[in-house]
């Protein structure tokens, strides 16, 4: 797959404009290998770049005294007193709810609570807000039945309620439905885990489950726009285990309470790509990855599938090397997969290999903060 010709149509496949493929070739300096062509493709989407959004939202008010952080992590921080913060995020999952109702919203849960444990805090409740078409619409049951299902069904198996929601039926979401997810979780305010890989040499560890072909590009469309057809794209959307989820909760919470845990990140959209990124981007790092450590249930994988895969349930760590045993130990109690899979350089580069062949080599900048901005018409 490797020598895989990037093409005109292979560009557009990916949902590249020319001018963002041209903007490739001047970053590389070089025509992209087909895994770093997907590699762009997903970290440019809209659902991980926010590029058309992102100049609104820097107009929202996000510090007072009590804000610990901000945007720019998994979740926001709040300080609540007595040392304690609340660590809360909301965020949505149209499309792929849209296509596969149960497994999108299920999914989109399943996210979100990474999201908030991830750094450190313990899941404690659930909220959502639904939008819909119109009741008499011929999908809305299917969709109402699915959507409502799969929220409540993730998130009673990882043992945290839904507590509140709403709801709202109108014409205007007939083929555009919004499902936006919420988690509320608390922590110590001194064991706050942040994503930043800023620690040279340390080790690159893979935890939790097994990496599939499921998702692959999910959040490419989930950044695109709805149309008729759509149903044919069930194979992007990802399929979450609930069972699988409160293992890697304990068994990262746990691990939590000593001092192995550099950084953390959870494989959200875009998958192991997303978070080696925007980790190295933070840390102003570089990181190195070595894919056939990589933990896979299917067969014959290659580096674009095992980069873009949103398989669920899986979390990326940067531990301290000597803390690596000791880690070990704790995803093996709760019968997890642990594998160290790379090493945090001083490069400001993620490369990626496998078997000793480099299949991508890209400045970590340009896919972390630095991705296109758009200013786009509005009605």
């Amino acid at each position: 797959m490797k020598n895989i010709e990037v093409t005109e149509k292979l560009v557009k496949d990916h949902n590249l404009t020319n001018d963002e493929y041209n903007m490739i070739l001047k970053i590389l300096g070089r025509t992209p290998s087909i895994t770093e062509l997907g590699i762009f493709s997903a970290m440019w989407s809209e659902h991980c770049s926010y590029k058309s959004t992102k100049k609104w939202l820097k107009t929202m008010h996000t510090e007072a005294p009590w804000v610990i952080c901000g945007p720019g992590e998994n979740a926001g921080v709040i300080d609540i007193g007595d040392g304690q913060a609340v660590i809360f995020k909301m965020e949505s999952h149209n499309h792929p709810s849209f296509i596969e109702p149960y497994q999108g919203a299920a999914t989109g849960v399943g996210g979100i609570l990474r999201d908030v444990f991830t750094m450190g805090a313990r899941p404690i409740a659930n909220l959502n807000a639904l939008r819909f078409g119109e009741i008499n619409h011929p999908k809305t049951k299917q969709l109402v039945n699915g959507v409502v299902s799969g929220i409540g069904g993730y998130g009673n198996c990882v043992g945290v309620p839904t507590v509140g929601g709403e709801i709202t039926f109108h014409k205007s979401y007939n083929g555009n439905i919004i499902v936006n997810a919420m988690t509320v979780g608390l922590a110590n305010q001194d064991k706050i885990f942040y994503s930043s890989a800023s620690q040279v040499g340390a080790s690159v560890v893979y935890v939790g489950s097994k990496t599939g072909r499921d998702g692959i590009n999910g959040a490419v469309m989930a950044s695109d726009e709805f149309k008729e057809g759509d149903e044919d794209k069930r194979p992007t959307v990802q399929v979450g285990d609930p069972f699988a989820e409160k293992l890697l909760l304990e068994a990262c919470l746990e691990l939590m309470q000593s001092d192995c845990i550099l950084s953390i990140q959870d494989m959200g959209a875009a998958g192991l790509t997303s978070s080696s990124f925007e980790m190295s981007g933070k840390g102003g790092t570089g990181i190195e990855l070595n894919l056939e450590k990589v933990p896979q249930r299917e067969k014959n994988m290659t580096p674009y599938e095992i980069m873009l895969s949103e398989s669920q349930e899986r979390m990326l760590m940067i531990i301290k090397p000597e803390k690596e045993q000791f880690a070990k130990e704790i995803f093996d109690k709760w019968g997890l997969d642990f594998a160290v899979i790379g090493v945090v350089t001083n490069t400001g580069r993620v490369v990626i290999k496998m078997n000793g062949e480099v299949y991508a080599d890209i400045p970590s900048e340009p896919l972390s903060d630095k991705s296109p901005e758009y200013d786009r018409p509005y009605v």
